[in-house]
């Protein structure tokens, strides 16, 4: 069925019917919110500046991750963030298993998968390197 009317085609949420949608020029520098520009320097001495809205001092973080090596970064470029504590340091998949379990618990655990693929027949009975 084949209605006349161009339905919701360039329309968007918001938009009033009838009215005209509004292109870029329409924007104004009044109807933009006040922002400021916040730098942040990690230990070893990248700055980093970030935009925020103008907001009450104490909503605006003290510390943020520095995008070029991954440290705190602090507002102070006199007093560097020092080093996480060790909890918080990215840990990989990896890195948890080995807490949860010693080589030799690794050792069965993949001798057991080994084993239920040679009997499924998707792993030939000898694997280089295997003992």
């Amino acid at each position: 069925m084949v209605h006349g009317t161009p339905g919701y085609r360039g329309t968007r949420v918001g938009v009033a019917q009838g009215s005209a949608p509004r292109n870029h020029s329409d924007h104004g520098e009044g109807q933009q919110l006040p922002r400021i520009r916040v730098p942040y320097w990690c230990a070893k001495g990248h700055e980093t500046q970030l935009v925020f809205l103008k907001l009450p001092e104490e909503q605006i973080p003290k510390y943020w991750d520095c995008p070029k090596c991954g440290l705190p970064a602090s507002r102070d470029p006199s007093h560097p963030v020092s080093l996480r504590p060790e909890d918080e340091i990215f840990k990989s998949h990896l890195d948890y298993v080995k807490e949860r379990r010693s080589s030799q618990d690794a050792e069965v655990v993949l001798a057991g998968a080994l084993e239920r693929l040679r009997a499924r027949g998707v792993l030939p009975d000898k694997l280089l390197g295997d003992t």
